[in-house]
């Protein structure tokens, strides 16, 4: 158990609404070793922080994130479909999570959470697509600036888009996301140069053998979306090292008392 990654899925979206400040910081404070989040650019070029393609389902908006500008994003409220104790937050801009996350930050767990103080964790940045080389270099750029490259894992479901991490920032480390998960997969890391292959949660209870293989390929395994609790030892058992997880607080506490 010991070095088990516990990776706040989206933050800790389980008591806050995803990917926003609020959310990030709960999993930072709540014990998780990766937060990891997702990057859209928006019409004007500007890395936000949301999941899915449109607005519609995190917000009082509209639209696809890359037809909208920064502005017409951040006037959003990213909240109250989550909680009216949220309403009012919106949608950060990856420039504000980066620096949420920065070593020197100093953090209070409110809704208008600046900053805090906390542990060293890792990041989990997934790109979505649509996404360029351009728009990777932004991404990365903002990163490097941050000071976080040494503390950043890149990853995408998209091939094509961690080819293009690779060569915006060779020295990033990288990961693949995964629906399907067979040994396959081994050939498709050593290509990518990858050190994270995450699949889903069923598909790692169904093929273990990959997971194993990938390890000696040098590939670490952290399966999404690991909330039934039922399952987690199942899944420690074909040896990954970590749980992308909404449920960060209580796999903090699970973890803790099998040590």
């Amino acid at each position: 158990m010991a070095g088990l990654h516990n990776v706040a899925h989206r933050g800790y979206s389980a008591v806050a609404p995803e990917n926003t400040l609020p959310a990030l910081a709960a999993g930072v404070l709540s014990g998780a070793t990766f937060i990891e989040f997702d990057v859209r650019t928006t019409a004007d070029g500007v890395p936000v922080v949301i999941h899915d393609r449109t607005v519609d389902r995190t917000t009082d908006g509209t639209g696809k994130v890359w037809e909208l500008t920064l502005d017409e994003v951040s006037a959003l409220d990213a909240g109250s479909w989550f909680s009216p104790a949220y309403a009012g937050t919106r949608v950060p801009r990856l420039a504000e999570v980066l620096e949420l996350l920065r070593p020197h930050a100093v953090l209070t767990p409110t809704a208008d959470v600046t900053s805090f103080e906390r542990p060293r964790v890792e990041l989990l940045l997934e790109i979505k697509p649509p996404a360029t080389l351009e728009q990777a270099k932004i991404i990365m750029g903002q990163v490097v600036d941050a000071g976080l490259l040494d503390r950043t894992v890149v990853q995408s479901f998209d091939p094509n888009i961690v080819r293009l991490v690779a060569e915006a920032a060779p020295e990033v480390r990288r990961g693949l996301l995964r629906d399907g998960f067979d040994t396959s997969q081994v050939d498709v890391a050593r290509e990518l140069g990858i050190v994270y292959c995450n699949p889903s949660m069923n598909a790692v209870i169904g093929s273990p053998e990959t997971v194993a293989q990938l390890a000696e390929a040098g590939v670490a395994v952290m399966p999404w979306t690991a909330n039934d609790v039922s399952l987690w030892p199942d899944l420690l058992k074909t040896g990954v090292v970590g749980l992308i997880s909404d449920r960060t607080g209580e796999l903090t506490g699970w973890a803790a008392a099998r040590r």
